[in-house]
């Protein structure tokens, strides 16, 4: 039997448990990192705090794409502008941290918490407007396991415009950002070395191996919607002609974004080192050389992760 498109029923299903379990772990794993910013209070810095905005969006996007294909109307229509808006939000509070490290580290600005309510302003604003762009005129139906609009080539455009441009805007955005922060550290590595200044070098050293990691978190976007968007041209130049291995893997890789976001982003030595200690509290005493080790590898690693970086020093 074929189902709408080119797929067939059984595709479709697959493609929507891929979707649900996906979502399920990005859900646990951004739900995680909420749970560990309410629990622990020493985490309530302002760093750590555009981390959980960005693993609460995360959480949210997850768990509308879990809801699935509700009947069509109302409850199809609010499933997939809930997930669009925390989709988009969830992108966007990436560049806010990009922009936080690139602000402290390049420009030696201190002033990055008061920028606290322009950073909301920004990424709520943007993403309900992209939104409602999105949602004028289009007919939410259902798709295989989640909602999507309805609507022909000029829909296709708008939602390109309202999704995959500010998407990739803030992949380059957070990759130029990234750039420039460790050129710097570079830099000051290479005149440390010059000048014989043991310290300075050690330090820049720590922050260098610190942003080369940061250095890589583009990539997680890049590697959770390159297919996405591969996907959408192609049903854009040939519509109704689906790939299903493509279409796998957009789905797939998609509905990943918060689980990796979690790990990269939110499970640093700070977390670690928290969750140990209320281990140490809580577990018998035969077992507690194994959160003190996993401590002590934390400690050792905490000066090459944002959250200890100069940021917070300024703060």
């Amino acid at each position: 039997m074929q189902a709408s498109g080119s797929f067939t029923v059984n595709e479709r299903q697959m493609l929507t448990a891929v979707n649900t379990a996906a979502s399920t772990l990005s859900m646990v794993g951004s739900a995680f990192i909420v749970l560990c910013y309410i629990l622990f209070k020493e985490l309530r810095k302002f760093s750590f705090k555009l981390v959980f905005f960005l693993a609460f969006s995360d959480m949210f996007c997850s768990l509308f794409n879990i809801v699935g294909d509700p009947s069509k109307g109302f409850f199809c229509y609010a499933q997939g502008s809930s997930t669009h808006f925390f989709c988009v939000a969830s992108f966007l509070w990436t560049t806010t941290i990009a922009f936080t490290l690139h602000r402290t580290v390049v420009r030696h600005k201190t002033d990055v918490e008061d920028l606290g309510p322009v950073f909301h302003l920004y990424v709520w604003g943007t993403s309900l407007a992209m939104t409602l762009i999105r949602a004028i005129g289009n007919d939410y139906g259902r798709i295989g396991g989640w909602c999507w609009p309805e609507v022909g080539r000029t829909g296709k455009v708008v939602h390109f415009i309202t999704f995959y441009a500010p998407l990739w805007g803030a992949i380059l955005f957070n990759g130029f950002t990234y750039f420039q922060v460790i050129r710097m550290l570079n830099n000051a590595t290479r005149m440390a070395v010059g000048m014989s200044d043991r310290s300075h070098q050690f330090d820049s050293r720590a922050d260098m191996k610190a942003l080369n990691r940061w250095g890589y978190y583009p990539l997680i976007l890049i590697g959770s919607w390159t297919f996405g968007t591969i996907n959408r041209i192609h049903d854009f130049v040939e519509p109704g002609h689906e790939i299903f291995w493509l279409s796998f893997l957009d789905v797939g890789m998609a509905a990943l974004m918060g689980l990796f976001n979690s790990i990269a982003y939110g499970l640093n030595s700070s977390v670690r080192r928290a969750i140990c200690e209320r281990l140490d509290l809580w577990w018998p005493d035969r077992l507690r050389w194994l959160p003190r080790f996993i401590r002590l590898r934390g400690q050792q690693q905490e000066a090459n992760e944002l959250v200890s970086l100069k940021v917070q020093e300024q703060q």
